[in-house]
């Protein structure tokens, strides 16, 4: 049995949970969200847990269960508590400010760049520097993250880009002087 995929997923008070088929609808207090299930996996709601079985011991089965078990268990994370990463800029003059609902960057480029946040997804900036991807579907926000650190990666001479919060960035010696 998956480690993972055996233990069932306890539904909180106020989330409900409905299976129709191989979809599955997760509503709590922060919204609602929507998943298509793998059709081989069998998903059943039974006192106050969802638990996910597989039909047998195969290599796909045995992803597919730890997989799809975890994809519940992170809807149900997002409808009670949320998602949020948090990045920042490194560099002399890059910011980045809240227009309406959209982020207006400021990155070395000769535009500025404005990105509006996709359905589901809010921004905040806490300071002209560090700034949050906020929503309640995990894979989305985690997505909206990576898009807008590729607006400018941090480079490894200087560290200057867009980095998420504690992110490790190795960095390299620059061009050694002429003797």
């Amino acid at each position: 049995m998956s480690r993972i995929g055996k233990l069932p997923v306890v539904i909180p008070e106020g989330v409900k949970c409905q299976i129709d088929g191989q979809q599955i609808v997760i509503t709590g207090p922060k919204g609602t969200l929507k998943r298509e299930l793998h059709p081989e996996m069998i998903v059943t709601i039974a006192d106050g847990a969802i638990r996910v079985t597989r039909p047998s011991d195969s290599i796909q089965h045995r992803a597919l269960h730890g997989l799809t078990r975890a994809l519940i268990q992170n809807m149900v994370i997002g409808v009670t508590k949320g998602y949020e990463r948090i990045l920042q800029i490194e560099g002399v003059g890059y910011l980045v400010s809240l227009q309406g609902k959209s982020l207006n960057f400021a990155l070395g480029f000769s535009h500025a760049v404005v990105i509006d946040p996709p359905e589901g997804i809010t921004f905040a900036v806490d300071s002209p520097q560090v700034f949050r991807v906020i929503g309640i579907d995990k894979e989305l926000v985690g997505q909206t993250a990576a898009n807008l650190r590729a607006l400018r990666p941090p480079e490894p001479y200087k560290g200057k880009g867009i980095r998420y919060q504690n992110e490790y960035v190795r960095r390299k010696v620059g061009k050694a002087g002429v003797k």
